[in-house]
């Protein structure tokens, strides 16, 4: 198939174009820049340049592909606070996307969180987040002949591709403050994936999924946020300390709303459907390999 991929500079991408190439796939990755557009060359697939902020030349790529993975979001709003700005960029280029595929039966692969494989906690944990919406979207354009699947993509994706995840801001935070900080036990669950675990999952996904598939890419159901912080901790050599919920912010900026997430994940149904199974390091070994800490 001709894959049109969004994101195609990002992390996750790294993986996934890589998985799709060497499958026999082609690739057109979306880079918005020219140092994105070096990184996606670099990965052996074709360039085409654009950005979120152009729906129509999205539906345009889309529609000259056989099959689109949707992993591009505005990150940086997020970090500024515009989380609902974010999203709502994100429904509009979902829609433009559907649209050009709808009535098709090519697939739309995004990322967002369903509620299937026994994950029913997950619209309690998620409810309040506007990007949930979006997800919803691929219900409906699964109804219009476009076959949308719905991954579920952790928390924290590692692997020494990771620039910006949750592990590197942790670390970032640990070096700035001189502590590394969880809040209260501490025995707050973040589900994880390795990249290429990732990347795997993905291509099985654009190969197998049926239409309205939600599937759950966690390869642990969750690790404890203070184990996270006692291997940061020890790599940096800085105490490991518990942080008062109403000093969340003050400590961690933005990612204080993260802090206390707890959300585990079960993937159970979603390995049987693909004949998928995580075979890189946990979250924990992957940092105990040190290449987050490498440079320093």
């Amino acid at each position: 198939m001709r894959v049109f991929v969004t994101g195609a500079g990002g992390h996750i991408a790294s993986a996934v174009i890589p998985e799709l190439l060497n499958a026999g796939h082609e690739v057109v990755g979306l880079a918005r820049s020219e140092s994105s557009a070096a990184v996606v060359k670099a990965l052996g697939a074709e360039v085409r340049r654009g950005d979120l902020a152009d729906p129509d030349g999205l539906a345009a790529a889309a529609a000259d592909a056989d099959a689109v993975v949707h992993l591009a979001f505005d990150h940086a709003a997020m970090a500024a606070g515009d989380m609902a700005g974010a999203a709502a960029t994100d429904r509009t280029v979902v829609l433009a996307l559907g649209e050009a595929l709808a009535g098709t039966g090519k697939a739309l692969l995004g990322v967002g969180m369903g509620h299937g494989d026994g994950n029913e906690h997950l619209g309690r944990a998620y409810g309040s987040n506007p990007r949930i919406a979006t997800g919803r979207l691929f219900g409906e354009l699964a109804e219009r002949g476009v076959r949308a699947v719905l991954v579920g993509v952790p928390p924290v994706v590692h692997s020494a591709r990771d620039r910006s995840g949750f592990l590197p801001i942790l670390i970032g935070i640990a070096r700035a403050t001189g502590v590394s900080g969880y809040t209260g036990d501490g025995a707050n669950l973040w589900p994880a994936v390795h990249t290429r675990d990732l990347g795997r999952l993905y291509r099985l996904a654009l190969e197998k999924a049926p239409a309205g598939a939600e599937l759950h890419a966690a390869a642990e159901e969750g690790v404890a946020v203070r184990d996270i912080a006692e291997v940061i901790g020890r790599r940096l050599g800085v105490p490991v300390e518990r942080i008062p919920q109403e000093r969340l912010t003050e400590h961690f900026g933005f990612f204080g709303a993260f802090m206390s997430l707890d959300v585990p994940i079960r993937s159970g149904r979603t390995r049987e459907l693909l004949g998928w199974e995580p075979v890189e390091a946990g979250l924990v070994a992957d940092l105990e390999e040190g290449h987050y800490f490498a440079g320093e």
